[in-house]
């Protein structure tokens, strides 16, 4: 018998979400000694020190199974963010929290509203949990919340909305935000992803925290970007108690391990760190955008730590060029965008070698 039978057939459409290359295989392949990663959104200025002492002084302990309800970093989010440790969970990485949700909820045949194209988890994910996925498109690359309004039937149980997004870089604001919850049906759960919100500078960006009272409403939040923390996988999310209380029926035991546990709770203390991060992008945005209007290359204006830019028909041969020099970005195809690369911001040393090879190879 083909073991292809034995799978579940939601699985066999669904195509494996592939990340940007790692840079010791770049390395290998090209036989190069330097090699700058630009392609996965990662925070260029590194880990919070404080979040490395951490780690280091909690390694002798990793004998030890993690504190399974991750009272430490919530009692940390809590004083933060003022919410209670009952309406938060802990997630390994962000992603996690997402998955959570659609295997929380989502049975058979239900609906999905997405944005196309939008972070690719929450299709893939979708898709494995059985759900319908309904796809609205982008509207000059911004996410449509009125179409996707529109999209909602009775069988409609979750809708995706990434705020900032990724890969456009664009933002929906308060404004429209507000106009789509207001009179949503209350038998439907809005997901807000907030992977890049500590990186926002926009005064009209909501901050979806304050909707937790309007609805079914789940927002999750990342250690990956601004507090660099890709490495260790762990991020939050926060809802109503019981929301947190159906979503941790289903949580494994010890999801999130102990040092990711205690470099998170260190990382929310370092105030310098993210505002140092938040510097270098807003300084390294305006040098890209700058240099790209001067090569009069399209681009999406971003507010989050990456632009996602036109390198034109042969962007595939330069996505390769880029890599053989050593600088890595993201191809875009797999997303539908055809022509297209994304570039994280990077040191002003990246940027500029970034920029250097790009007016070589365009």
């Amino acid at each position: 018998m083909s073991i292809k039978k034995l799978v579940r057939k939601s699985i066999l459409s669904v195509k494996p979400y592939k990340p940007g290359r790692p840079i010791e295989e770049v390395k290998r392949e090209f036989g190069l000694t330097s090699v700058y990663k630009m392609a996965s959104n990662e925070n260029a200025l590194g880990p919070s020190p404080k979040a490395v002492a951490a780690i280091k002084k909690g390694v002798l302990n990793i004998h030890r199974y993690p504190d399974g309800s991750c009272f430490y970093l919530k009692k940390a989010l809590t004083k933060k963010f003022r919410l209670s440790p009952e309406n938060l969970i802990i997630g390994n990485g962000s992603d996690e929290i997402i998955v959570l949700a659609l295997r929380t909820f989502i049975n058979e045949g239900d609906e999905a509203i997405i944005a196309e194209p939008t972070f690719l988890v929450y299709k893939i994910a979708a898709a494995i949990a059985g759900a319908k996925i309904v796809s609205v498109p982008l509207k000059a690359f911004h996410y449509d919340l009125e179409a996707m309004k529109k999209k909602i039937t009775k069988r409609t149980k979750m809708i995706f909305i990434a705020n900032p997004d990724n890969p456009t870089g664009s933002y929906v604001n308060r404004t429209e935000v507000e106009k789509f919850l207001k009179g949503l049906p209350k038998d439907i759960i809005v997901f807000f992803d907030e992977a890049y919100f500590e990186y926002v500078f926009a005064r009209d960006y909501p901050n979806c925290m304050r909707y937790l009272g309007r609805g079914n409403v789940i927002v999750s939040r990342s250690f990956s970007k601004a507090y660099g923390l890709g490495g260790l996988r762990i991020g939050w999310g926060a809802a109503s108690e019981e929301i947190i209380g159906y979503l941790n029926q289903v949580r494994e035991p010890f999801n999130v391990n102990m040092l990711a546990q205690i470099a998170a709770a260190a990382a929310l203390e370092d105030k310098n760190h993210v505002i140092r991060s938040k510097k270098l992008i807003k300084e390294g945005k305006k040098f890209l955008c700058s240099e790209f209007k001067k090569m009069k290359l399209f681009f999406v204006p971003s507010v989050t730590n990456f632009v996602l830019l036109n390198a034109g028909e042969k962007s595939v041969q330069i996505y390769d060029n880029l890599m053989r020099k050593g600088i890595i970005v993201r191809e875009m195809s797999a997303w539908g965008l055809k022509n297209f690369i994304r570039v994280t911001i990077g040191t002003d040393n990246e940027n500029r070698l970034l920029i250097k090879y790009l007016k070589k190879f365009i």
